[in-house]
């Protein structure tokens, strides 16, 4: 698997500058945009959602506090998966020893998930952040809730061509975005 670190856009590295330097507005646009793709990541390890909201937490203060050492000239969604999933790790640690504990259980083995697959599970969750609402809402009812087109159709009160479309579009913009993890594969 091979990472691409290509020149970032303007309004990426401004933000990664502004975010480095302790920036508050910053802060908060870095997670509203990468908040939710820190949360894949930590559910991918944790298995609870729970606990993967404080892992989210836990993440963001320790990227906040680090800030100032990243190098507003490379991406930020690897450094922050990186930091949740070393968060989520050492919560699952805790949270197995605590189990032992109560059990008074000899040490409980911690699952390695590999980083391609964290790293995979962020960049899903990030593309599907980029769709607009409309195509997000018909691949989430159609993927995550499993319904078919004419279900959510109704759900969504739309003409099933609608959300043919919808659907569509939303499947071609999303194997553009992926593009490179599908490469890294090969």
């Amino acid at each position: 698997m091979s990472i691409r670190c290509a020149a970032l856009p303007i309004d990426d590295v401004e933000l990664n500058e502004r975010f480095r330097t302790g920036d508050e507005a910053a802060i908060r646009d870095v997670y509203e945009r990468y908040g939710r793709a820190m949360f894949s990541v930590a559910l991918s390890i944790l298995g609870d959602r729970e606990l993967a909201a404080d892992c989210v937490q836990q993440a963001f203060v320790k990227a906040w506090r680090a800030a100032a050492s990243f190098d507003a000239q490379r991406e930020l969604r690897p450094w922050l998966a990186t930091i949740t999933r070393r968060v989520a790790i050492d919560i699952y640690r805790r949270e197995a020893r605590s189990r032992a504990e109560i059990r008074d259980a000899v040490d409980t083995a911690v699952v390695a998930v590999p980083f391609e697959r964290t790293w995979e599970a962020f960049e899903v969750r990030a593309a599907l952040d980029a769709l607009p609402e409309d195509e997000r809402e018909v691949v989430r009812l159609s993927h995550f809730e499993e319904l078919p087109h004419s279900e959510i159709a109704a759900k969504l009160g739309v003409p099933v061509g609608t959300v043919k479309s919808r659907s569509h579009r939303a499947h071609r913009r999303l194997a553009s975005l992926l593009a490179h993890v599908v490469e890294g594969e090969t």
